[in-house]
């Protein structure tokens, strides 16, 4: 739902009803990911997009009938064995994807509008709603959940469910995280199970460029490609110019161990920031990197010769650095894809980013059997009948990973 925010929240301003269909869970090489979303208002009008295109047709039906019933409904679409060319994923893989009614009366409104308000502002935001559990919960409630875990709406269960449900959302938007969670029946929740599907809307994930050196021009305007929010620090004035690094968002002249120190004290650094040590100095890069290997980041770099690397782990143990810490450090800098201008570098530094966050391997896709879109964990049962075959029965029944 949050990546056609803005317009959801025009529909919502003008009072459309509308349904909303959101892909709560993957399996196999699905196109999209859980959050992914198609609404529908009144007059057929539709946003979005939930396979890009696969099934598209058929979730579009789906809003119509759910806007019409007011029934929630949860539908699993796969591929299908006997006609490629039915409603299914000719790609293999397996969506389940919950279609609710956003009317002007329905229980989620509220939440829904305050969730996209918030994102309007730039305030960080998460939305809760219930995709398994007792019969009468699905889909019905919603919550909107801050940064702080206090909340609005309601899940349409007990109080306990909705204070446990927005203190599991704190969780996982503090890590900036879209995923299901199941909560058991302990403290009067609901009496069985319930599944949850949390959508994050984080602020955008940091990357820290340290050396205003020629290649960090590069990487900047890659990380920026790739929805960074991108700093370039260096001790040295003359270079560290927002007009030589106009796509960063911010240049800051300071020694970069200061100011990493000064970021990670602040609580700005999370799983998903992304450091890249291009200084290759080690009066600059030594202190820097025996900090960063030490914080809880989702990615270090550095740049140099394979010479520079050995030099450089051997100060650092001697300045005591541990060898499962030194382990983290991603030196030389990027993928091996025989870069040799500032422009191709980024390139390869941006697709050890992406590798190292999704799990990737770096080896062509035509060279490896694995799948090209990586699974959700967790994966709730539909309450209707799916239009195509389940997912593949190596996966057990009820909650699938």
């Amino acid at each position: 739902m949050l990546d056609i925010a803005s317009e959801l929240r025009e529909w919502c301003l003008r009072e459309r009803d509308f349904a909303l269909a959101t892909v709560v869970a993957v399996a196999g090489s699905a196109p999209r990911s859980p959050g992914a979303a198609l609404a529908v208002d009144e007059t057929g009008a539709a946003l979005g997009s939930v396979s890009g295109g696969c099934v598209e047709g058929a979730v579009y039906d789906l809003c119509r009938e759910v806007l019409e019933t007011g029934v929630p409904v949860l539908q699993r679409f796969g591929y299908s064995d006997d006609d490629a060319f039915a409603v299914g994923l000719t790609c293999g893989g397996v969506l389940d994807v919950l279609v609710v009614p956003v009317r002007r009366t329905d229980a989620s409104r509220p939440a829904l509008s305050a969730a996209l308000d918030a994102l309007a502002h730039g305030r960080t935001t998460a939305v809760v709603r219930v995709v398994e559990g007792p019969a009468g919960l699905l889909g019905r409630g919603a919550l909107a959940v801050r940064a702080d875990g206090t909340y609005e709406g309601g899940l349409q269960g007990t109080a306990a469910l909705d204070t446990t449900a927005a203190a599991e959302a704190a969780v996982l938007l503090a890590q900036g995280r879209t995923a299901t969670v199941r909560v058991g029946t302990e403290g009067g929740l609901c009496g069985e199970p319930v599944t949850l599907f949390v959508e994050s809307a984080a602020a955008p994930p940091r990357m820290l460029v340290f050396g205003a050196v020629d290649f960090a021009a590069a990487l900047v305007h890659a990380g920026r490609f790739l929805g960074f929010r991108v700093t370039v620090c260096d001790a040295r004035p003359v270079f560290t110019t927002a007009a030589r690094f106009p796509d960063a968002d911010e240049t800051v002249v300071d020694w970069p161990h200061r100011y990493l120190d000064a970021e990670a004290r602040a609580g700005r650094l999370d799983g998903r920031t992304a450091l890249c040590v291009l200084t290759h100095d080690p009066k600059f890069d030594v202190p820097l990197l025996d900090l960063a290997l030490r914080l809880p980041v989702g990615y270090v770099g550095a740049m140099g010769s394979r010479r520079t690397h050995r030099d450089r782990l051997a100060r650092l143990r001697e300045t005591g650095v541990p060898d499962e810490a030194l382990a983290r450090l991603r030196s030389p800098i990027g993928l091996d894809l025989g870069a040799r201008t500032p422009q191709e570098t980024a390139l390869s530094i941006a697709a050890e980013i992406v590798a190292v966050r999704h799990g990737g391997t770096g080896v062509p896709l035509s060279a490896t059997g694995a799948p090209i879109h990586r699974t959700a964990p967790t994966r709730p049962t539909p309450q209707t009948a799916p239009t195509t075959p389940t997912a593949p029965t190596s996966l057990p029944a009820g909650l699938l990973t």
